[in-house]
Parts: C-alpha cells; structure tokens; sequence
C-alpha cells in the first residue's frame, strides 16, 4: 500500500456522487407518472426541481473548477429538463467531468485559486475548498430527494455504500452502468 494522498479523498467523493447519482436517478426512474414533478414538502417543490437544481448547481462548479466561462449562465433556466431521462443523460456527464477532473488533481492543482462569477463580482477560492462545497451541496440535495421518494411509490435507496471497500457487494449495479470496477474506487 502506497503512503499517504491527499487527493484520494476527492478522488474518492467523486466516484461516491457519481454512483449515488446512479442510484437515486435509477429509483426515481421507477416512479408512477405524476410523481417526479407533484408538488412535495422540501427546500425545493418537487423531486423534478430538486433533480434539475442539482445539475445547475453542478454545471456551474465543474465547469469553475475545469477554468470555463459558463458562469452564471448556468442558471438561465431554473429547470432546463422537464423529461427525466434527459435530466439524467446530463448528471451523468457532469459527473464523468467532476470525476476526470479529480483524477488529474495533483497537491499542487488542488489549492490553486478559482474564479467564481458571483452577481457584480468576483468570488476567488482555493479549488479543494470549492470541491468540499460542491460535494457538500450534492449531498444535501440528493438527501432531500431521497426523503421526498418516502411519499411515492419508490422506496428510497441506500446511498452510502460507494467508499468503504467491504460494501463492494452492494455496488455492482451501479458500477456497470458506469462501465467501472472496483479497482477505480480503491485507487
């Protein structure tokens, strides 16, 4: 086993959004027409406009962090996608980008200074800072909709069984729609 590496844990944060991404998606697949988009009891009003919320949100950070120019454009449309699998198709890019941009962190790249378009200015931060906020704000979110499926016909899902080697057992599913393997995860 190698030493110490201060970026496995980002490494590791991105693999785990990417596959509870999977997850959570591959549940709310499931739902009875009506319910994606029914008015529920949360920050945002519908699993639909939490969903569309989180790959805003995601769009603007990956692409601060990649050194892109989208900035606040990503959120001209509140909730971009009205049909599922599309809103679907787009996490899943996202999170490919958020993922290969955490494989190429070095301990240098990492502390680098971003640039966030905030309105009227200039918001400047470290890029591991930014990444802590990010995840933070997938898993946020994705919590809510998970307590928000409590109220439909879909169970909600496990979604803590993508870090610890001994819950490979429970990941396989998710893995293969990422067409990864376990040797991706433990790296």
């Amino acid at each position: 086993m190698s030493g110490f590496d201060p970026i496995r844990s980002f490494r590791k944060l991105a693999y785990n959004n990417a596959l509870a991404n999977v997850r959570l998606h591959q549940a709310c697949a499931t739902l009875q027409p009506g319910e994606f988009e029914a008015t529920r009891v949360s920050f945002f009003p519908s699993i639909k406009s939490t969903l569309n919320h989180i790959l805003t949100v995601d769009w603007f950070y990956v692409d601060v962090l990649e050194g892109g120019t989208l900035g606040l454009k990503a959120f001209d449309i509140e909730e971009p996608y009205d049909r599922f699998d599309e809103l679907t198709t787009q996490q899943m890019e996202v999170d490919r980008r958020l993922v290969a941009f955490c494989e190429e962190l070095t301990s240098e790249t990492v502390v680098q200074i971003v640039s966030i378009e905030r309105t009227g200015r200039v918001q400047q931060e470290r890029a591991d800072d930014v990444l802590t906020h990010l995840f933070q704000h997938q898993t946020h979110h994705r919590g809510q909709v998970h307590a928000m499926l409590a109220g439909t016909s879909v169970a909600p899902p496990q979604l803590d069984e993508f870090v610890v080697a001994d819950d490979a057992r429970f990941r396989r599913e998710e893995l293969a729609a990422l067409s990864w393997d376990e040797t991706k995860l433990m790296r």
